[in-house]
């Protein structure tokens, strides 16, 4: 998928709309994304007390949090300003990976039983960064910036449903690194790691050195992608536009170049596969 497109002409972000609010007025956003995440608790997307604790745990988690950021803004007298901001970039990936993830669910049903799942880490996602953003300063941009975080980190891993905190512990790291993980580009501030493939990393090698791949559906994504017919065309045609609105092709076209030769070399060095199924698998193209 394409990543962020950096400074690139047709990544420049578009005139947002920016408007002061109470804090009573702003935070009732992040209040009423956490009272939807409690209320996965009792929809019954799937009996298990284990995941009944971690949404009503999740949404009262953030209700908590937004109350005690609404005491401290108001005895601050701050106005928190919320700006909708809606970049290109972020829809067009959500689109394209939204795209692949479709698609697979096509082929591979466990997919689309995981939907209700996504939605819930995508309402997460908006609470956690509009009450982190916030909390450090006085604006937070809504857009669609959570869309392209979420979709890449389930394109490769979901958490068992009793398991499935790990989840939404994996989409906090992301957007804490975004947020406290940054550097100077260019005269501007700019988070360093990518949101969803910093925590993909840190979380795969937590279950890789503790042998504890067993409570995620790893093994699934990995076979049903490499089932699912036509999949290397799909994701090459789904990331293609941004590919090419947000010049990043130069770089992930001999990427993908570089891995094959290597995997050849491999093969003809040794008789064997790089990687055990192919010389580029799904989830590395």
């Amino acid at each position: 998928m394409p990543r962020e497109p950096g400074s690139s002409p047709a990544a420049e972000s578009p005139r947002p709309f920016l408007t002061g609010l109470s804090p009573g007025r702003a935070l009732a956003l992040p209040c009423a994304f956490a009272i939807a995440l409690g209320a996965f608790a009792f929809l019954g997307i799937r009996p298990n007390a284990a995941l009944f604790r971690t949404f009503l745990g999740a949404g009262g988690a953030l209700l908590v949090w937004s109350g005690a950021l609404y005491v401290a803004a108001r005895r601050a007298k701050r106005t928190l300003a919320l700006e909708i901001l809606l970049r290109r970039q972020h829809w067009l990936q959500a689109c394209a990976q939204g795209t692949v993830l479709l698609y697979w669910g096509w082929h591979a049903r466990i997919v689309y039983a995981f939907l209700p799942f996504i939605v819930a880490q995508l309402i997460f996602a908006y609470a956690f960064d509009s009450l982190l953003s916030w909390s450090r300063r006085d604006r937070w941009a809504l857009g669609f910036g959570p869309f392209p975080v979420i979709f890449s980190i389930n394109l490769f891993l979901w958490f068992r449903p009793e398991w499935f905190h790990w989840q939404l512990a994996m989409i906090a790291v992301g957007f804490a690194a975004k947020e406290f993980i940054r550097w100077n580009k260019e005269g501007r501030s700019a988070h360093i790691f990518n949101p969803s493939s910093f925590p993909l990393t840190v979380f795969s090698l937590a279950l890789i050195v503790t042998g504890a791949s067993n409570i995620t559906f790893g093994y699934v994504i990995a076979n049903t992608q490499f089932d699912t017919p036509y999949i290397y065309l799909v994701i090459f045609l789904a990331a293609l536009p941004g590919q090419l609105l947000f010049g990043v092709a130069m770089m992930t076209m001999p990427a993908v170049i570089t891995m094959y030769a290597v995997g050849l070399l491999y093969f003809h060095a040794t008789g064997t596969y790089l990687f055990y199924d192919a010389y580029i698998p799904v989830p590395v193209f």
